[in-house]
């Protein structure tokens, strides 16, 4: 069996605005259920930690995460070597519950971005309110990259992680540069 490896080997760009870096292997495990059943509460709590977020919200527990991605649809973030394990949890603890949980792990490649112009790097691409009131940790958003779909998120130091699709990685990963490399606007008062 060979080695996982990511889309894009770690690949790195600092530009004047930002820095772009693809991160390691990420566990990440799609699940899709009615988000109200109580089954999938406990679930996910066992699975991560984390209680069942709101809306547009991602909890973080340590090395894991839960975020909503859509009325019937969570992503849950795991270490990469724990991802078979967690799969097998909720298949058990979902058992009898109309349920889909699937490790998309090495479907998907992530990105971060940080520095003092992230949030404008993501601004120059992505259709949506990226101001600090609009958008801060806590919060996910799932839209457009450029020509492609995407995900992502902020921590409270101001560093975005960004989730795609890893087909895309390195068109993604050139529009992320891309933008970090312009002079910075200024337009956002923080990050």
């Amino acid at each position: 069996m060979s080695d996982a490896v990511t889309a894009l080997n770690g690949a790195s760009s600092v530009g004047p605005v930002a820095q772009v870096e693809e991160r390691g292997l990420q566990g990440m495990v799609t699940l899709r259920a009615d988000l109200s059943d109580p089954a999938l509460a406990g679930a996910v709590e066992a699975a991560t930690g984390c209680a069942l977020p709101e809306s547009r919200q991602i909890l973080t527990n340590g090395d894991r995460a839960v975020a909503w991605m859509s009325p019937d649809e969570l992503l849950l973030l795991v270490p990469y070597a724990d991802t078979a394990a967690v799969v097998a949890a909720l298949e058990a603890a979902l058992s009898g519950v109309h349920h889909l949980a699937v490790d998309v792990s090495d479907a998907r490649a992530s990105f971060s971005i940080s520095g003092p112009g992230a949030r404008e790097v993501l601004a120059r691409l992505c259709p949506a309110d990226l101001s600090p009131a609009g958008f801060g940790p806590g919060e996910i958003r799932r839209t457009w990259l450029a020509q492609v779909p995407a995900a992502f998120w902020t921590d409270e130091a101001g560093r975005f992680t960004l989730v795609c699709f890893r087909s895309v990685a390195r068109y993604a990963f050139d529009a992320l540069a891309g933008a970090a490399r312009g002079d910075k606007v200024g337009f956002f008062s923080q990050g």
